[in-house]
């Protein structure tokens, strides 16, 4: 099996190496990539491998716009540090995601993974990666549920129950339209708002607003839009002079 690793750190690379070699030897590291910008020339010119093994935060940016540009889609086990990015990576062809410091056991859960996924679907050939692309890929690049953390468990929420996400004592915090309200989110807003769809709008710096929460809008002083919710809040969504144009544009699409 040929593996890629993409990894700026040399000794951690080596020591992943060392890792997947003692875990089966017909593996095959045919390259390590240490940025985002090697990376993208690289699989410019060469044929993808079988699978690649990457961190997330690379000295240039991060791994995800290596594979946004990937054709065909090859899975990628990730192996960072942060569980932040848990959410994009599982929608930047990841089927496993393993925190540093990793061992040779959580290593290998994730190689397992892999073969089985491999197994179920399709019979792989070199190069070849058609059902996985479709399993990876689905019909589109938004996501249908969020994950919060809370305490020892992870709620799913779904994102057609989300009313708005917000900015509140520096963490975000998502509200249903039941009035319902959780934080433990690991997603900062722009990754929400890339990754919720066009019925989401960020409409000024503290919110994330489904549109099916907006009741009707009021003319606000000096051009701002004063938003009334469909469900009852505390909280006030304003909107700047500066928005309310692409607000209300967005409203009416």
């Amino acid at each position: 099996m040929e593996i890629v690793i993409i990894e700026d750190e040399k000794l951690v690379s080596d020591d992943l190496s060392d890792i997947l070699r003692s875990i089966d030897s017909t593996i095959s590291i045919i390259k390590v990539i240490s940025s985002v910008k090697e990376g993208i020339a690289y699989f410019k010119k060469t044929t993808a491998p079988h699978l690649i093994f990457s961190d997330i935060q690379l000295g240039d940016g991060y791994s995800f716009e290596i594979f946004d540009k990937l054709q065909p889609a090859v899975p990628v086990i990730y192996c960072t540090a942060f569980n932040q990015h848990a959410l994009q990576a599982f929608e930047s062809n990841g089927i496993a995601y393993v925190l540093k410091p990793y061992s040779r056991s959580t290593i290998k859960q994730a190689l397992e993974k892999y073969t089985l996924l491999k197994q179920n679907f399709t019979l792989l050939q070199p190069a070849n990666y058609d059902v996985l692309k479709m399993l990876l890929s689905g019909n589109n690049n938004k996501t249908n549920t969020i994950l919060v953390n809370n305490k020892n468990k992870i709620i799913p929420v779904k994102i057609s129950n989300i009313a708005f996400f917000t900015i509140e004592n520096k963490a975000v915090l998502l509200a249903t339209f039941r009035n319902e309200k959780n934080s433990g989110i690991n997603n900062t807003l722009d990754e929400l708002e890339a990754n919720c769809g066009d019925g989401f709008c960020r409409v000024n710096r503290q919110f994330l607003l489904n549109r099916n929460a907006v009741k009707d809008v009021v003319h606000y002083s000096f051009r701002k839009l004063f938003v009334n919710l469909s469900f009852e809040t505390n909280y006030e969504v304003i909107i700047n002079k500066d928005r309310s144009g692409m607000f209300l544009n967005w409203l009416q699409a």
